[in-house]
């Protein structure tokens, strides 16, 4: 088995989707995304600064597509076909959600661009932020955080939980560390995944009832308890009311271990997954898909897990930059 993951904000960085620009076909998709999104995809990876990008408005929609143009250029068939399971970080859930067929990828940019819009509008409302908590005993750093007045927005695991509140109640948490942990604020542009992103979820909740959801062709896993998502319909309902609410992707590392994972390939813009999945679910190993360049390390990973997997002669099988320069797909 081999998970598929997906990134979430601050992963991005300026520039990062030059490279894939070069690759056959990713242009006329990052066209077609950018016409739902209602913003140029394609200008924000390529040319827009570090500032311009952290804009939750433009950060959101820009790591969706970078998941969705990912994929599509690794592997050459649907994914209900191989053996997977897909999880991912926050906004990247969204991605992850789309990958299963529960929504269509015009759907999954609708829905990430008004979720987009909903979270820079709430994070304007008060000031607030959030700080990473690295290091420390867990039940310590939560209740820390607890008595700051923060909420832990983010449970990591591999000891890293990231709180969100307003910037005195992240004061009050740096004055009074837990022992043996630091406190690190991270440059985003609100308390998300708490009670102040509230005003975000109405018009979320409104907006599901006008989407065409499908059940997972592939197994997919929820960031609330880390667990496979039952149905369509209850996972579209899991992504709204994500939006005030901790991400627990300890949960879902310890799910993927339990399915006996052996293998993560997280999509562009990776790096931080790969991370926390080489400290956080030892011997499994990982590949994170920064640039095409990557795509060839990638492709091996998953027929190596694949071939464990399935019988001989299985035909399905990812996608190198080369084969599609060659017309494979």
């Amino acid at each position: 088995m081999l998970a598929i993951v997906c990134p979430g904000q601050g992963s991005q960085t300026p520039g990062f989707l030059e490279p894939w620009l070069e690759v056959p076909g990713v242009a006329e998709h990052l066209d077609s995304l950018s016409e739902v999104a209602r913003i140029d995809l394609a200008a924000h990876g390529t040319t827009s600064d570090a500032d311009t990008i952290k804009d939750t408005a433009v950060a959101q929609p820009l790591i969706v597509a970078a998941g969705l143009v990912s994929a599509k250029a690794l592997f050459d068939v649907e994914l209900s076909q191989l053996p997977v399971t897909l999880a991912g970080h926050s906004v990247g859930e969204i991605t992850a959600t789309a990958l299963a067929g529960v929504l269509s990828e015009a759907d999954a940019m609708r829905f990430v661009r008004e979720r987009a819009n909903g979270m820079a509008a709430a994070a304007a409302v008060t000031p607030t932020g959030m700080s990473a908590v690295v290091g420390g005993d867990p039940a310590e750093v939560l209740a820390a955080i607890e008595a700051a007045g923060a909420t832990p927005a983010n449970v990591n695991g591999t000891g890293q939980t990231v709180a969100a509140g307003t910037f005195e109640q992240l004061e009050a948490l740096a004055a009074n560390p837990p022992a043996k942990a630091r406190v690190i604020p991270l440059k985003v542009a609100g308390a998300f995944h708490t009670s102040h992103m509230a005003p975000a979820v109405g018009a979320l909740e409104t907006l599901q009832h006008e989407l065409e959801i499908s059940d997972p062709r592939v197994p997919l896993l929820s960031n609330f308890d880390g667990q496979a998502i039952a149905n369509g319909k209850a996972g579209v309902a899991s992504l709204v009311a994500q939006v005030s609410r901790p991400v627990r992707w300890d949960l879902c590392m310890e799910t993927l271990l339990a399915q006996g994972v052996k293998g993560v390939i997280e999509l562009a813009p990776a790096g931080t997954l790969a991370g926390l999945a080489k400290r956080g679910m030892p011997g499994v190993k990982t590949v994170a898909v920064k640039t095409p360049a990557d795509l060839e390390a990638a492709l091996a990973l998953f027929a190596e897990v694949e071939q464990e997997a399935a019988p001989a002669g299985h035909g399905h099988h990812a996608v190198t930059e080369q084969e599609q320069a060659e017309g494979a797909r």
